[in-house]
C-alpha cells in the first residue's frame, strides 16, 4: 500500500501537509499526532485500514498545524483549540462530502482536539478512538487536586516556558529524544528509536518547534507553579462543553509516565457509549510499540460499534 503525501490548502488559509491511503470517496478515518510526533507515525494504520481486508477506508494523517510543513502561525492564540478542530473539520469537507469522518483515532494533543471535535460537532463523527489522551473534565479534575497527576505534567510549564523550543534544539534535539528514551524507546527498551526513525524525527524538528510549544503556551490546562498560579487558575468547562455522545473506544498504555490511570476515572460521566482497554507493559509511545496490536483494537471495537 502506497502512502500518499500532499498539502491540502484549506478555504480559512491554514494548509496541512498530509499523509493518506486507501480510495478517495471511501469512509473516511483521519488520525491525529500529538507531541512531538508527527502524521508518519500513522503510517501503518494508515496501510492497515486502506486495505480492504480491513476496512478499505480512505484515511488521512495531517500533520497539525504548526508540525512538520503545515502551516506554522507564530502568534500563540492562533494554536486555540477551536481553531485545529476547524481544522480537521475543513480538512474532512475537503475529502468527503458534508465532512463526515467514520473513525476519528487520536493521540496525546491530537487527543485533545479529538475530544473537542466529537463535542462540538457530534453530527459528522462516526465513532471516535483516543489514545493515552486525557478527557478535559477528568484531566482538569487531576490538575486541581491529584498532586501525581501534577507533578507528571509538570513539563507542560516548561514547554509553555519563553524559548523553549531552542532549548529542545540544542544538542541535536536531545532534550525531544530523551522524551523517548525515558519511556523504552531504545535498544535495551521497544528498541524502536532506530536511526532511520531518528532521522524522520530530525526532518520534522527541523521545519521549528514554536508551533508545537504553541500548544503549551495557548492552554490554561496546566499544573500550578507554586508562588505563581494555583489550581484556581485552571478553568472547569461546564458539562455540555464535555459531552461525547459517539460510540469511544480509549486505549491507554498503563506506563505512561506523563499519563496516569487516574485519568480514566469517572469518564463515563461524560462519555456514556465507552469501552477503556488498559494495554499493560506499554508506554505513552505505544503506537511505536504496538502499531499492529492497536490496529487490530480499532477494527475490533469498529465491527462492534456499527
Amino acid at each position: 500500500m502506497t502512502i500518499e503525501t500532499f498539502e491540502r490548502a484549506l478555504p480559512h488559509g491554514i494548509t496541512l501537509s498530509c499523509r493518506a491511503a486507501g480510495e478517495a470517496g471511501r469512509p473516511l478515518m483521519v488520525f491525529l499526532h500529538g507531541f512531538p510526533e508527527a502524521a508518519f507515525i500513522w503510517d501503518p494504520l494508515l496501510e492497515w485500514f486502506a486495505d480492504p481486508a480491513h476496512g478499505g477506508f480512505r484515511c488521512v494523517a495531517p500533520n497539525l498545524r504548526g508540525f512538520e510543513r503545515s502551516s506554522s502561525p507564530k502568534e500563540v492564540e492562533a494554536y486555540r483549540p477551536h481553531l485545529l478542530v476547524q481544522d480537521v473539520a475543513e480538512l474532512a469537507k475537503s475529502e468527503t462530502a458534508g465532512g463526515r469522518i467514520d473513525t476519528l483515532v487520536a493521540h496525546d494533543w491530537g487527543g485533545a482536539f479529538g475530544w473537542a471535535f466529537a463535542n462540538a460537532l457530534p453530527q459528522q463523527l462516526g465513532r471516535l478512538v483516543i489514545i493515552n489522551s486525557p478527557h478535559p473534565g477528568t484531566f482538569t479534575r487531576e490538575l486541581k487536586h491529584n498532586p501525581a497527576q501534577q507533578k507528571a505534567s509538570a513539563y507542560m510549564n516548561w514547554l509553555a516556558a519563553p524559548g523553549s523550543e531552542a532549548v529542545l534544539a540544542e544538542n541535536d534535539h536531545a532534550r525531544l529524544f530523551a522524551m523517548f528514551t525515558m519511556m523504552k524507546a531504545g535498544p535495551d527498551g521497544f528498541g524502536w528509536l532506530t536511526e532511520p526513525v531518528k532521522q524522520r524525527y530530525r526532518d520534522v524538528w527541523s521545519q521549528g518547534l514554536t508551533g508545537a510549544c504553541n500548544l503549551y503556551r495557548v492552554t490554561p490546562m496546566k499544573p500550578p507553579v507554586p508562588g505563581r498560579t494555583s489550581a484556581d487558575d485552571i478553568p472547569t468547562l461546564p458539562d455540555e462543553r464535555l459531552r461525547v455522545q459517539a460510540p469511544t473506544l480509549v486505549l491507554w498504555a498503563l506506563d505512561d509516565a506523563a499519563l496516569l490511570p487516574g485519568l480514566l476515572d469517572g469518564l463515563e460521566q461524560w462519555v456514556p457509549a465507552l469501552e477503556v482497554q488498559k494495554i499493560p507493559g506499554a508506554t505513552h509511545w505505544v503506537i511505536h510499540e504496538q502499531p499492529e496490536g492497536i490496529a487490530a483494537r480499532i477494527e475490533a471495537f469498529q465491527k462492534k460499534a456499527q
